[in-house]
């Protein structure tokens, strides 16, 4: 289907008829056999060091990095996805994840989109949180498996978004409340605040509320997975 918003989506349903199991059961989907196919591992580091170079440098959002650029600094010359590829993309995600929840025997809607140039999947039903875990640690690595899934079929690193029960918009909010009350500590005392560790996903919200305002800047420290955001006056 299609969105108000312009965004091309194609969504399923998932039903009941697996035995419960747990997450820690759940392994990649059978795919095609594996000569000369790039090591999994590769990607899954490619795809981590695109994410933390947007979140370090670029401060735009998640979905927006400037990969032309990384590529020509890199000495690449590759192609940017076509949106039927970034589709494609979501589709196999989509199709890992359905298979998923029929393993655990959970309900939920499927919707495969692209959006901001990144191939996503939203999953949407009741009894998902545990889908998300804690501060959203199972959903991390529910879409790591759901990316190797894509790379497995496609040979590319994915940079494909999984978001389950909305949590990632909810969290956004809640992210965006503590990027501003940062702001307003650094502004009143003069002095840097480093906030809690985070994900990826997390520091790049963050990054886009901080570089909104005037007279504060951020940046990130550390190593995963302790890796934050430190807010400090603007020079």
């Amino acid at each position: 289907m299609t969105d108000t918003s312009g965004t091309e989506t194609r969504s399923h349903e998932v039903s009941d008829d697996a035995a419960g199991a747990g997450v820690e059961a759940v392994a990649a989907p059978a795919d095609a056999p594996t000569e000369d196919r790039p090591d999994e591992s590769d990607a899954v580091d490619a795809v981590a060091d695109d994410e933390d170079e947007d979140d370090d440098e670029s401060g735009s959002d998640e979905s927006g990095s400037d990969e032309s650029d990384r590529d020509a600094a890199d000495g690449r010359a590759d192609a940017a996805p076509s949106k039927a590829d970034l589709f494609r993309e979501s589709e196999i995600a989509a199709d890992y994840v359905e298979g998923l929840l029929d393993i655990l025997d959970y309900d939920g809607d499927i919707d495969e989109l692209v959006s901001s140039g990144r191939p996503m999947v939203e999953v949407v039903g009741g009894r998902l949180n545990s889908l998300v875990g804690t501060r959203g640690a199972t959903l991390e690595a529910l879409q790591e498996l759901s990316r190797l899934a894509v790379f497995r079929q496609t040979g590319s690193p994915s940079r494909l978004l999984l978001d389950i029960g909305g949590y990632r918009a909810t969290r956004r909010k809640e992210l965006g409340a503590i990027a501003k009350n940062a702001a307003e500590k650094v502004k009143e005392f003069g002095e840097p605040v480093r906030l809690e560790a985070m994900s990826a996903f997390e520091r790049k919200c963050v990054h886009d509320v901080i570089n909104a305002l005037a007279g504060v800047e951020s940046e990130s420290e550390g190593v995963e997975p302790s890796r934050r955001i430190v807010v400090r006056p603007a020079p």
